[in-house]
């Protein structure tokens, strides 16, 4: 009997596990196919934004959707196929199309035209997948990716040879690191930063915004964001192979440019700081000695620069703010002490140096300092402390009426003339807050109505608007702001609502406003302290 009772225990024990089995294999089937539905609780949360929020184009009159043209035709969706790319071929794994070095080539040399942007025509386009590199991997999360970049993701070494003494980067195994040198110096980013901050307001956030012509492999922009400072670098794709995408890869923000004959993408009025060390950017007339040398033009490029006397620094001026700084270290500063080391004429870098003064002088540039080899100017603030400069027969005022309208127009030797001010000592164009205030305090060019349909009332709602979209990305993708990403890309920027919500010391996001938008937005974006770029998709 005991063995007959323990035998039906046991059967009994044994149906309740099956049970208990089958319950459990229900449910996480049941469970799965839920979660595949895609309803989710942030699903749910995201829907109901949607719905609380209604109509995401708060300024009926701001046109923040895709700008692409060309009919598309009408077709049947039923009979439609997906179209697909397949990758390039491996050689183009380093393709920029605008950039292409061969089509580069057949542009004149004369002011640098070849190095600009030169796009393909339609029959030349690429109707593929650009690869990476192979054995690309995942770069290294934000602040290890300042030093450290996997050598298969950039595996071009001519910069660890050609600028080995500059300390620029260094081959080491499997990775380049990068010990935060420069040609100018070549003992460290850090301290030459504590130069410049020994003169710049750096420290409580006056200075935000900063543009860094011929940027090399952007260590300065890299060391710069530590002080709360976010650098637009650019350098032109030329010999030294892919300094702008070693910057990238770094997760420093940097774009392919350079000084030639068109204006720089950007608005005026944009940057806190621009700084140049040792760019070799003809700043002066008697850079053409210098320039030509290194680059071997012409004789036509001598005479381009004798014709455009401070052509560059009269962009620079453009873009940089009522009050802002401009760097400039190396050649020709302190040529007294450098010219043999330089090896250069002191004659030819001495009338250098008094052409730049003369004409910082002309665009109402104050030098606030000189120290061995660097230089530092600051713009004055309106044009009531300027009035000199009207009497000067040499001070041609730009007559354009829209100054942000920059893109693929010709740069003219021409002074910029300042916005209105109220009184002589308010600043041209309106006062910004210092960062981070500045990045929801209402942005000059909004509280003047100067972008018009955009009113305070509708800046405030707008950026409420992002907040709530962007509380949503984070519950639903929890690797945002994680460090997983940080070069971020807003294709149509809008007032930069996206990227204010976004602001975080882990990414940066490159905003780009469209040359077709139906407003030029771009001015207020750097007025938050965000950077951008103007650009035709």
């Amino acid at each position: 009997m005991a063995l007959k009772s323990s035998s039906a225990d046991g059967r009994t024990r044994s149906s309740i596990q099956i049970f208990i089995v089958v319950g459990l294999c229900c449910f996480f089937y049941i469970l799965g196919a839920w979660q595949r539905s895609g309803f989710g609780k942030a699903d749910n949360l995201a829907m109901e934004i949607t719905k609380s929020t209604g109509d995401c184009n708060i300024i009926p009159n701001l046109n923040f959707e895709t700008h692409h043209g060309g009919d598309a035709g009408s077709s049947d969706d039923s009979d439609s196929k997906p179209k697909t790319f397949q990758p390039c071929h491996s050689r183009f794994t380093d393709y920029t199309p605008c950039q292409d070095q061969k089509r580069a080539m057949t542009f004149p040399r004369e002011n640098m035209i070849y190095r600009e942007r030169h796009c393909p025509p339609q029959e030349e386009k690429l109707h593929c997948l650009i690869p990476a590199p192979q054995g690309y991997v995942t770069p290294f999360p934000w602040p290890k990716s300042r030093d450290y970049v996997p050598f298969a993701n950039a595996p071009y070494k001519s910069l660890t040879v050609e600028k080995a003494i500059q300390n620029w980067v260094q081959y080491e195994g499997n990775v380049f690191r990068f010990p935060g040198g420069g040609t100018q110096f070549p003992q460290g980013a850090d301290k030459y930063i504590d130069q410049l901050a020994s003169v710049l307001p750096f420290t409580n956030g006056t200075v935000r915004t900063a543009l860094d012509t011929g940027c090399g492999v952007a260590s300065l922009g890299a060391y710069l964001w530590s002080r709360n400072v976010i650098t637009m670098s650019f350098a032109p794709r030329d010999s030294h192979e892919a300094q702008v995408q070693f910057a990238l890869e770094r997760g420093v923000p940097a774009v392919i440019g350079v000084f030639g004959s068109v204006k720089l993408p950007y608005p005026s009025k944009a940057f806190d700081m621009a700084h140049c060390s040792r760019c070799l950017i003809p700043w002066g007339a008697n850079g053409k000695s210098h320039f030509i040398s290194r680059h071997c033009l012409s004789f036509l490029l001598s005479l381009f620069f004798l014709l455009t006397d401070g052509m560059y620094l009269m962009e620079v001026d453009r873009v940089l703010r009522p009050g802002g700084y401009w760097v400039l270290s190396g050649p020709p500063i302190n040529w007294k002490n450098n010219y043999k080391s330089w090896q250069r004429p002191k004659e030819e870098l001495q009338e250098e140096q008094r052409k730049i003064e003369e004409t910082a002088k002309l665009l109402c540039w104050d030098k606030k300092y000189e120290k061995g080899e660097m230089a530092i100017w600051q713009k004055r603030v309106n044009a009531d402390s300027c009035r000199a400069r009207q009497d000067d027969s040499r001070a041609t005022l730009c007559k354009s009426a829209d100054v942000d309208d920059v893109w693929y127009k010709k740069m003219e030797a021409c002074i910029t003339p300042y916005s209105d001010s109220g009184s002589s000592d308010e600043l041209a164009g309106g006062a910004l807050k210092v960062f981070p205030e500045r990045l929801y305090a209402i942005p000059p060019r909004v509280a003047s109505g100067s972008i018009p349909g955009v009113s305070v009332e509708t800046y405030q709602d707008y950026n409420n608007e992002w907040k709530k979209h962007v509380n949503a990305y984070k519950k639903i993708n929890k690797l945002i702001d994680s460090g997983r990403y940080r070069n971020i890309m807003d294709m149509n920027a809008g007032l930069g609502g996206f990227a204010a919500a976004l602001e975080s010391p882990k990414l940066w996001v490159m905003n780009v406003v469209p040359t077709i938008a139906e407003k030029s937005t771009l001015g207020v974006i750097y007025e938050r302290g965000l950077i951008g770029i103007y650009h035709d998709w």
